[in-house]
């Protein structure tokens, strides 16, 4: 499985982040079971619905998921991120980031 993150908006929208990706098949196996957990949880939980347009300088985020010739694309924003995909978040910014 390859996930991807990648962020835009808040602030400083004109910015380009670069996206960050992870392989499942390079990473050690418990790190990678706690991934594909983690995926599995976040596309459960739907993401809210509606928008009370308070947060127009929010962070969005965008993590896709490639696994088994499947493609899915779980996007939310930072006032209205449910639990899962935060969790989910935090991981790919922990096990992403330069070691």
């Amino acid at each position: 499985m390859k996930v991807t993150l990648e962020t835009y908006g808040g602030l400083a929208a004109a910015v380009r982040r670069r996206p960050q990706t992870l392989d499942t098949s390079t990473l050690p196996e418990t790190d990678a079971a706690e991934l594909t957990r983690l995926v599995t949880t976040a596309e459960a939980t739907p993401p809210p619905t509606g928008s009370d347009g308070l947060a127009r300088d929010a962070m969005t985020y965008a993590i896709t998921v490639e696994d088994n010739g499947g493609t899915t694309v779980l996007e939310q924003s930072d006032p209205t991120m449910t639990p899962a995909f935060a969790a989910l978040l935090r991981w790919l910014k922990t096990h992403s980031a330069p070691r």
